[in-house]
């Protein structure tokens, strides 16, 4: 199931390296590579990426896409960027890199700041021609003393060198140009002593239907790790620490391609058949893309001519007896919203997977925020419950997908999935798991004996659940649909005091589900001396854990706790909340979550830590932010 894969059997990876190279031994390091969007920037950084997990590092990535389709270029606005963290510990893509690849001038100019006084940048000096220069809006010939650039600069002739590389092979200068990004990949691997073959081996997959530019790129790949081994030996390399591994097969994974996996994994695990109804909108759509692929596995993903038929085929599904989902990004969850509503009132099992983006309307579609907290918890007509969930990393993707669709299946009711465009296109190293790792999935299928005649649709489990009758099951005739209905005969009704008794049933189904949840864990507390709760959800769990871990390590008593469970909330969070003296809450917005647990806990002062920039949180602006709040 899962490509680039490779097996770790032992917990030592130690690399061998060129013993006339300088080596820098180091537990973690950050590369970004940084070129125009259609520079392959995005492929090289995932292959590196793959790379790295393949021989036991820890990594996270954030793939920087702009906003553009296709800006000018060479210009400032068309700079695309992969950056990658990898070692041990690794919990976020890094505030500043070590190493930094710029196919051009415009990313040397957008990304220089971000290179550590001691690392290296390893510039394409055929892409700083005076014209070049001038598009990346440079005033001087000499780009490095104009940006007064401290750090390493290794300027190699990377186009140049690849022309040569492909001498002969009769490709056109434009496919020879796509092959740079190649080059650059293959001195990258020299560098950090990367197994060359297993980037070769990602090569030959991505162009399994093309072998000529297989060939070519293969070449290109040997003459960027010859070039590093041969020309500049005198520049050190690096030797990664990695971490002791559970043994198993590894691959690198982005968050989208997780939830995809995870729904999978909940489908074998229930039984019950993976129904995908979708319409495509960035940074979602992967989703739909990678289930579309799974029809071996009993998977049907649907593409609709629009969101609120995706979201209405689902339910169609769900009534069928599938496991249905939904999948979408902010503005779709809007238009979906009626039939939430839907969902909510047929106590329907579905899964609505919302991959948030920058906002509001069309917004900014490549940036991540997480501004669709309260559009989840609310964001439907009447008194309208149901579960939101948030998945913490691009590998937890899998788990809450998995969980999201066993809450849904277990308690008959919709659930939001909140992702986000930073791990849903970021990625981390991932054990693929057994099947008999997760737990069996237990939906509340009407009985046999039940079905006789005299059932009707709201009838409820000891937990509020009322069964789900498959149709075609004999003597299991119903009805459900958008209009009130009688809690006992299931017919419509208007009566207010039934409608009463109805909406308070549902919101108790819901509330149940914090009795089925894990309780939520604190780090850093120990010992018990923290007065200082530092708390986020979603994807910026990272850079939270990672600010605190700081914190501690500089004296002052902070304790951390990551939400992925926010309605119903676990059942021991208002006690955690009540232990300290000062509760913060980090989030990409206005303070969505902070609004939400303040209305809970209205005597609690909760501090507050925004961005809202389209951008991921720096794990140093935290810890700035966190001191000047204590203080």
């Amino acid at each position: 199931m899962c490509n680039f894969a490779s097996k770790v059997t032992t917990s030592n990876n130690s690399m061998a390296l060129n013993p006339d190279t300088n080596v820098a031994t180091m537990q973690n390091v950050v590369v970004r590579f940084s070129g125009d969007s259609g520079d392959g920037m995005q492929l090289a950084g995932t292959i590196f990426t793959n790379v790295s997990a393949s021989v036991g590092n820890q990594v996270s990535t954030f793939p920087d896409y702009p906003a553009e389709i296709r800006a000018p270029q060479g210009s400032l606005s068309g700079v695309s960027g992969f950056q990658v963290s990898l070692g041990t510990d690794v919990f976020t893509p890094g505030d500043t890199c070590d190493v930094l690849v710029a196919m051009n001038a415009a990313a040397l100019k957008r990304n220089y700041k971000i290179v550590k006084p001691s690392g290296l940048i390893i510039l394409d000096s055929d892409s700083c021609k005076e014209v070049d220069l001038k598009k990346a809006e440079f005033q001087t010939l000499d780009p490095i003393a104009e940006l007064d650039i401290k750090c390493e600069v290794m300027q190699v002739s990377l186009t140049t060198q690849t022309k040569a590389a492909l001498e002969g092979t009769g490709l056109d200068l434009k496919s020879m140009m796509k092959c740079r990004n190649v080059f650059a990949l293959g001195l990258m691997c020299w560098l950090f002593d990367r197994p060359i073959e297993r980037a070769r081996q990602m090569l030959r997959e991505k162009f399994a239907k093309k072998p000529a530019i297989f060939e070519a790129n293969a070449k290109v790949l040997d003459a960027g790790y010859n070039y590093g081994a041969n020309t500049h030996a005198s520049t050190s390399t690096y030797r990664i620490e990695s971490p002791a591994a559970t043994p198993g097969i590894y691959t690198d994974i982005n968050g989208n391609k997780a939830t995809a996996w995870g729904l999978i994994m909940a489908s074998e695990r229930s039984g019950r058949p993976l129904f995908l109804g979708s319409y495509p909108i960035t940074p979602a759509t992967d989703i739909l893309h990678e289930l579309a692929k799974r029809k071996d596995l009993g998977v049907k993903a649907v593409q609709m001519e629009d969101e609120i038929a995706g979201i209405c085929s689902a339910i169609g599904a769900a009534f069928a007896g599938s496991l249905a989902v939904t999948s979408t990004s902010g503005p779709g969850l809007a238009l979906k919203g009626e039939a939430m509503g839907l969902a909510v009132m047929a106590e329907l099992p579905l899964v609505v997977i919302d991959v948030q983006r920058g906002g509001p309307s069309t917004g900014l579609p490549t940036k991540t925020e997480q501004t669709d907290l309260m559009q989840a918890l609310y964001g439907r007509n009447g008194e309208s419950p149901l579960c939101v969930v948030a998945p913490q990393s691009p590998t937890d993707c899998f788990d809450m997908a998995f969980e999201a669709s066993r809450i849904a299946l277990e308690h008959m009711t919709p659930v939001i999935l909140l992702s986000d465009a930073f791990i849903g296109n970021g990625s981390s190293a991932w054990r693929v798991p057994e099947a008999d790792e997760y737990p069996e999935i237990h939906a509340p299928i009407l009985p046999t004996e039940k079905a006789d005649g005299t059932w009707k649709p709201y009838e409820r489990n000891a937990d509020g659940v009322r069964y789900w009758a498959i149709p075609g099951t004999e003597g299991a005739m119903h009805r459900l649909g958008g209009l009130e209905k009688d809690a006992r005969t299931s017919v419509i009704s208007n009566d207010p005091v039934n409608h009463e008794q109805m909406v308070y049933a549902r919101r108790q189904k819901v509330a149940n589900i914090a009795n089925d949840i894990p309780l939520q864990q604190v780090f850093f507390n120990e010992e018990g001396k923290a007065d200082t709760l530092l708390v986020g959800w979603g994807g910026t769990y990272g850079h939270l854990r990672t600010a605190a871990a700081e914190l501690n390590a500089q004296g002052e008593n902070v304790a951390f706790t990551h939400l992925r469970y926010i309605n119903p909330l676990p059942c021991n969070f208002a006690e955690i909340m009540s232990n300290y003296k000062r509760v913060i809450v980090a989030e990409l917005n206005t303070g969505m979550l902070a609004d939400y647990l303040q209305s809970m806990h209205p005597n609690t002062e909760i501090y507050r830590i925004n961005k809202i920039q389209g951008q991921p949180f720096m794990v140093s602006e935290l810890v700035a932010k966190v001191k000047e709040i204590i203080k």
